[in-house]
């Protein structure tokens, strides 16, 4: 199944429509609560599928973990090391199938692995040609041991001092807030209703069983009753909340009290300008001084250098990076590359929670060894929860939860693979594996097949930022659910991750036109405490 050509015009996201929408009177067949990779992904599918779908999201789509991921579509080569062989060979067959949906959303990238030591090239090299094995028919390009002089060839900022070698392979990169965004246009395309900002503050039963979702608008305060025949639970590190909610709705039917299943993991990622790297490839350190893979990414015309591995126990929208996240960062990758950034040099940092499946009798202080893949759990009252996972595997993950969906009877069973070859909105039929650039600077190729009809929008020729329109903020908020200032420039655009100085510079410019089109408040004060954020180094 897909999309044979692209929209003659893209789907209008008239909020007053949408909320008309979820308000009118009706029993859905799946009712979902979180717009990130997961709650989108099952929505997608859903739709698919034929069946009817709702989903509804507090904040932003991807406001959270899911535009905060350091852009690599991989299969994990450090799941590899850890013999996790089941969990690498999915992801690397759904790189593939990702690459191929959403082209101009992702596309293979090389990274080269340096090494300083005469052993690593062979050890690690061979641990990447079994990446390859893995992968099949699905590889995206071989894995070549390199010279010294190949190695700094390829990535001419290596650090030179006792580089022996290295080794080249290949994975992918993405866009992620605009991949999410695609999922959530293209399951409107197949019917499915999205609301943004509009928060399900409980759940309600039935017959003791869970039938719906109480919701409430962020922007007008209107409180809305969802009925669903089954109703999932994808909020991220924030599924806890509502199971807690659907535990406490029957205090006596001798259930134990609900126990966390998600620890949360903090990732941080500091940006720095292309001259750190200077070159279209990735770097990799497959072993930093606390065990952990460091990426330096080319991305949107920027580095990303990240990430970190840290718990932490609160659950906040927007956390800080810990100062010894960002020194760790800073130092491994002085140690890398032949100029290493210093804090002057930090375009923006910003700061991603992973939902780490917690086992039952852990207490969740060491999150390196906590699981990376996704749990799907019913509760008694019917209530599905899915967490975990990465965003590489969200397709196989929205498979999994309608499949457990199935098999308790909350759905009827439909058939399933529907998604596999399932291009998305700006995606063409006929991509015959030429892919766009984005690890260079941000421009039109995020809209893909929908180019043309962003650029018919008033303002397609004058220029707020680099990459950054008129017409792309107004396509933002007519066609792209965006209502706030940082809608547009944290997740429509990517400006605030790639710049957060220059991002706060046309705030007010974008405000102005978003006012315009939305006819609400574009949140511009609360945009320039955010960037502030992303600019605060500890």
């Amino acid at each position: 199944m897909g999309i044979d050509k692209p929209l003659d015009k893209p789907l209008l996201t008239r909020r007053d429509q949408l909320l008309a929408r979820l308000a009118k009177p009706q029993t859905y067949d799946v009712a979902i609560l979180g717009g990130g990779a997961t709650g989108l992904g099952v929505a997608l599918d859903a739709a698919a599928r034929g069946f009817s779908v709702v989903l509804v999201e507090s904040y932003d789509f991807a406001k959270g973990t899911s535009s905060r991921a350091t852009k690599l579509v991989h299969g994990g080569v450090r799941y590899l090391a850890q013999g996790n062989i089941s969990l690498v060979r999915e992801a690397l067959h759904e790189r593939t199938t990702l690459l191929n949906n959403a082209p101009h959303l992702a596309q293979p990238l090389p990274f080269i692995m340096p090494s300083y030591k005469w052993w690593e090239t062979p050890f690690y090299g061979a641990g990447l040609k079994m990446y390859d094995a893995l992968a099949g028919k699905a590889g995206l390009g071989k894995t070549e041991f390199l010279s010294r002089a190949e190695t700094l060839q390829a990535l001419p900022a290596a650090q030179s001092k006792d580089l022996k070698g290295g080794v080249k392979y290949w994975d992918g990169q993405f866009n992620d807030a605009r991949l999410a965004l695609a999922l959530a246009r293209t399951a409107a395309k197949h019917g499915a209703l999205l609301v943004n900002y509009c928060k399900a503050i409980d759940l309600f039963f039935e017959g003791g069983k869970v039938a719906g979702l109480l919701c409430e608008d962020a922007e007008t305060g209107q409180r809305i009753k969802v009925h669903s025949r089954c109703v999932i639970n994808a909020a991220g590190v924030w599924v806890d909340e509502l199971r807690e909610k659907d535990g406490a709705a029957n205090p006596n039917d001798g259930r134990k009290p609900t126990k966390p299943m998600v620890a949360p993991s903090q990732g941080v990622h500091v940006v720095v300008d292309r001259e750190f790297l200077q070159a279209e490839v990735g770097l990799m350190v497959p072993k930093t001084v606390d065990g952990r893979v460091l990426f330096a990414v080319p991305w949107l015309g920027k580095v990303i250098l990240g990430t970190t591995d840290t718990p932490r126990l609160d659950l906040a929208r927007e956390p800080q990076p810990f100062k010894e996240e960002v020194d760790f960062i800073l130092d491994e990758s002085a140690r890398y590359l032949k100029r290493g950034p210093t804090r002057a040099d930090v375009k923006s940092v910003w700061v991603g929670l992973r939902p780490l499946v917690k086992p039952q009798d852990d207490d969740g202080d060491n999150t390196k060894g906590l699981s990376r893949e996704h749990t799907v759990l019913v509760s008694r009252s019917g209530l599905v929860t899915v967490t975990g996972g990465k965003w590489t595997t969200y397709r196989a993950m929205a498979e999994d939860v309608l499949e457990k969906c199935f098999e308790k009877s909350l759905l009827k069973r439909r058939a399933s693979g529907v998604t596999e070859h399932l291009m998305l909105l700006g995606s063409d039929a006929s991509h015959t594996g030429e892919y766009t650039s984005i690890s260079k600077p941000p421009g039109g190729h995020s809209y893909g097949s929908e180019q043309a009809a962003m650029e018919a929008l008033a303002g397609a020729a004058v220029e707020i930022a680099p990459g950054l329109t008129e017409a792309m903020v107004r396509f933002a908020a007519r066609y792209e659910y965006a209502r706030t200032v940082e809608d547009v420039l944290a997740r429509r655009s990517r400006l605030l991750f790639l710049d957060a100085r220059l991002a706060s510079s046309v705030a007010a410019k974008t405000g102005q036109i978003l006012s315009h089109e939305t006819g609400m408040d574009p949140q511009l004060q609360a945009f320039s405490a955010l960037a502030k954020g992303y600019l605060r180094l500890p």
